[in-house]
């Protein structure tokens, strides 16, 4: 097997570098414009992390609006400040976004992208946006459904054991994708569109850039989800015959 076809660890920029990709570029700007800002709104950027939506946005409002990051990561808040340094009317601050310390009714837009996945209670957070949300607002929700994650491989057991790993033990919220109408229904939002885009890829490389196989696999077989021996072929597979492989994120647009 190709040593340098999969990477080793998670790289550092690997936000940044999805969002600059095509299928980063695709769904965000299908998310802003779906989110309808207008000038002079205010804007609410839910675990921003290195801020790169924010531009966008800052774009969007103008210079009389305005723009809030939150993130709880120290690291990722410094990033995103950096990000939005010469975009006045940008506000980037260290927040826990279960528990927003903004007032009720204060934003005319929410938006979160890949960030519901990760966080320990998405329906609080959900709630927390519909709450500082103002009436006639918006929220756009972009989250992925790993469970919809299909390898094409001749061991389709093998192959669903990987997506059931990555849906049980690398994604908090593994299936949040399908959650997301019945969570924002249940805070108080009026659901106006779900929107599904699948990303398919045809080269393992570039795959691997958003799915990391080889260390995936790796805590895959720690876990016992799969075995050495056959963890070893499937990577070789992988690497080395026709690759298919795809997922699912959905654009839930909700309207307060």
């Amino acid at each position: 097997m190709p040593e340098s076809l999969f990477e080793q660890t998670c790289p550092d920029d690997y936000l940044v570098r999805l969002a600059a990709s095509d299928l980063g570029r695709s769904y965000k700007s299908l998310a802003t414009s779906e989110l309808a800002i207008r000038r002079n709104d205010v804007v609410l950027d839910l675990g921003c992390g290195p801020g790169a939506d924010l531009p966008a946005f800052a774009e969007a409002v103008g210079p009389d609006g305005g723009v809030i990051g939150l993130d709880h990561d120290p690291v990722h808040v410094e990033q995103a400040a950096a990000r939005a340094a010469e975009l006045p009317q940008v506000q980037v601050r260290e927040c826990d976004i279960h528990a927003l310390d903004m007032s009720s009714g204060s934003v005319d837009r929410a938006h979160t992208d890949r960030v519901l996945q990760h966080v320990v209670d998405p329906a609080t957070v959900i709630a927390e946006a519909r709450r500082v949300l103002r009436a006639g607002g918006c929220a756009v929700f972009a989250e992925p459904d790993w469970d919809t994650l299909i390898v094409d491989y001749s061991d389709l057991a093998l192959a669903r054991a990987y997506t059931r790993f990555v849906t049980e033990q690398v994604v908090r919220n593994g299936c949040i994708g399908r959650q997301l109408p019945r969570l924002a229904a249940s805070a108080g939002f009026a659901i106006t569109k779900v929107i599904p885009i699948t990303a398919t890829f045809q080269d393992a490389e570039a795959a691997d850039k958003v799915l990391g196989f080889r260390r995936v696999t790796e805590r895959a077989v720690s876990a016992g989800y799969l075995g050495a021996k056959a963890a070893d072929q499937w990577l070789d597979h992988l690497a080395t015959r026709p690759f298919f492989a795809s997922v699912t994120l959905f654009i839930v647009v909700a309207a307060a």
